[in-house]
């Protein structure tokens, strides 16, 4: 087995810095090993992003700067992962799983007839050469073990924010293998046209801080103007703008919400964390008026440190917590966000 690889992903030739901690987990799982530290970066300003793979631990580099991998498209990514993994044999695939990640490796792994594990947080390799994962199951209730074999590739797609990423080595170099794509564009199904950006705000999977709310944003004190047609619906808005934004953007976090938040209408659903949301790690999680429902727990009870600001002293929300405040958070959010200010700007 010829090397660990480790997919870095970017965007419009910039990498995403979760690839960094998929660099982390490589590194050591390749120092194990014995083989290699390989980072695989197909797309726009690939010899860029190479020189960056470099600094963060990686040994080698093989890239591929073709038109047709510029943007994102899984016919494209996975025929060239595929067909690296073939030629080559690589022990482990490696990457942070984004959406975009869990798509690449399952398609790929599903050509070479391999497995693949999801949302890992931890792995060790065994005396026996097998590697032992974890991961969470069953909504987050139990931690489940699997046991990944030697002889054949496996491939693993990393929990956010379960590794740390390698120190900078501003001076390190990587041998560098440039490789042609697998596909023509005249073979490529799917067309991209466009995108559209949001630009301004935080993602929740990068973010170190989150405040999220729930469905008691809707207790807004703040009478709704006249001809609204759900006064509900305005009043969380104004609450998710006006009293949890400020403590955001005080702490540098970015905003979360349940479920029940989304379908209900206070705000879209890219902010949705949970079961059927985004699963995030972050150092610290604010949960404002947020219940606690199972289906929540899964998305973010891997977080570091848990406040709850509720007014049900019941809430289960309250068992998952290292710290707890029983009470209005119109009151408390605000008076939090006064004193962190006056601290972290003193």
């Amino acid at each position: 087995m010829s090397a660990v690889y480790v997919w870095i992903e970017t965007d419009h030739g910039q990498p995403n810095p979760t690839a960094w901690e998929a660099l982390g987990a490589g590194r050591t799982l390749a120092n194990e090993l014995g083989v290699p530290l390989t980072a695989l970066v197909f797309g726009e300003s690939a010899g860029m992003v190479a020189a960056a793979a470099a600094q963060y631990g990686a040994e080698q580099v093989i890239v591929s700067d073709d038109a047709t991998l510029h943007d994102f498209r899984l016919e494209p990514y996975a025929a060239l992962l595929t067909r690296l993994v073939q030629e080559n044999q690589p022990r482990v695939v490696l990457a942070v799983g984004t959406s975009r990640a869990r798509e690449l490796l399952a398609a790929s792994a599903a050509d070479v007839d391999a497995g693949l594990q999801t949302e890992v947080s931890t792995l060790a390799l065994q005396a026996d050469g097998t590697i032992r994962v974890t991961r969470p199951a069953y909504a987050g209730k139990i931690i489940s073990e699997a046991a990944l074999l030697p002889g054949t590739t496996q491939f693993i797609a990393l929990r956010g924010r379960a590794f740390p990423a390698n120190p900078i080595d501003d001076n390190a170099q990587a041998l560098v293998t440039t490789v042609a794509p697998a596909l023509s564009e005249d073979q490529i199904v799917t067309k991209i046209e466009s995108f559209q950006e949001e630009i301004g705000t935080v993602s929740l999977t990068d973010a170190a801080v989150i405040v999220s709310g729930g469905r008691g944003m809707a207790n807004n004190p703040k009478e709704a103007p006249a001809g609204v047609p759900d006064a509900a619906v305005w009043k969380a808005q104004e609450g998710f703008e006006h009293t949890l934004k400020p403590l955001a953007e005080a702490l540098g976090a970015a905003i979360g919400a349940s479920r029940a938040a989304v379908d209900a209408g206070y705000i879209p659903y890219a902010h949705q964390v949970g079961q059927t949301g985004k699963s995030v790690s972050p150092d610290l999680y604010i949960a404002c008026g947020i219940s606690g429902a199972i289906q929540h727990q899964a998305g973010m009870r891997t977080s570091k440190v848990i406040v709850a600001i509720n007014k049900d002293a019941e809430a289960p929300i309250f068992k998952l917590a290292r710290f707890g405040i029983v009470g209005d958070l119109y009151q408390v959010v605000p008076a939090l966000t006064a004193a962190l200010k006056a601290r972290l700007h003193s």
